[in-house]
């Protein structure tokens, strides 16, 4: 009886964290990663290239230095993310640099913004996220979400932070969710 739940606490910890993200994502089996495209995931590292195209043969774009922020998946291929940054940014990235856990958002516009104890403009302020802050995003209902900010947390209109719409972020893309490899393009 013991082995038999040390088996399923095991299992369930191994498939928690997946079943987390497609709840979050949503599944689509159209994608190499089975989530769907768009979808929010973060940085993992403090230092992450950004490319061209999908491999390392493209051209190095810019180097993110911000563990955590959050960016946009727009397009995949089985290793690599095209990605928009919250600055309207994009470029691929290697799989292996992003992650999902918990879903970050950034306060992108100038001023800081409060945050409340319950979700409404009547509540008392108890903590307030910067310009470019990230912060942990626990849930949203009714145009609200309540983050998480080191210690402190606190409800915030979504239409105040990146990374709260599902909608593609960045103007003008119009790739298609899966990106064909190199070896499938079609010769010039």
């Amino acid at each position: 009886m013991f082995i038999g739940k040390a088996i399923t606490a095991v299992l369930l910890a191994l498939t928690l964290p997946a079943a987390c993200q497609s709840t979050r994502a949503g599944r689509d089996e159209t994608t190499p990663s089975g989530f769907a495209v768009p979808r929010y995931l973060t940085l993992r590292f403090g230092e992450i290239n950004a490319r061209a195209g999908p491999s390392e043969d493209h051209a190095k774009l810019w180097t993110y230095h911000a563990k955590g922020m959050p960016v946009q998946v727009i397009a995949e291929t089985r290793d690599w993310r095209r990605i928009c940054d919250p600055e309207g940014g994009i470029s691929w990235v290697a799989a292996r640099m992003l992650e999902g856990g918990d879903p970050a958002v950034i306060r992108m516009k100038p001023g800081v913004l409060p945050l409340h104890r319950e979700a409404s403009e009547r509540a008392a302020i108890v903590a307030s996220l910067p310009p470019r802050g990230v912060a942990v995003m626990e849930e949203c209902q009714g145009g609200w979400c309540r983050l998480n900010v080191g210690k402190a947390k606190g409800w915030a209109p979504a239409a105040e932070l990146w990374g709260t719409d599902p909608a593609p972020q960045c103007a003008g893309l119009a790739a298609p969710a899966v990106a064909a490899s190199p070896a499938a393009r079609p010769a010039p």
